[in-house]
């Protein structure tokens, strides 16, 4: 499997832009897989990642 690295700041960066009503991209998405297979986040970013998945999911966040 290869190795995935989350870039610093990118939960804060994704959060920011879905909350200016921007949909999700594939680079958002991968982002997000990053974080979701990083062990080192706090517990604040990993709330983060699991409020946005979740509003994904209900349809609350599109993805383009």
């Amino acid at each position: 499997m290869p190795k995935v690295k989350l870039l610093p700041g990118a939960i804060n960066e994704i959060m920011a832009s879905v909350a200016d009503k921007c949909p999700l991209t594939q680079s958002d998405r991968y982002g997000l897989m990053a974080a979701v297979l990083d062990d080192s986040l706090s517990e604040e970013e990993r709330r983060s990642v699991d409020r946005l998945l979740r509003s994904v999911v209900k349809g609350r966040v599109q993805v383009a």
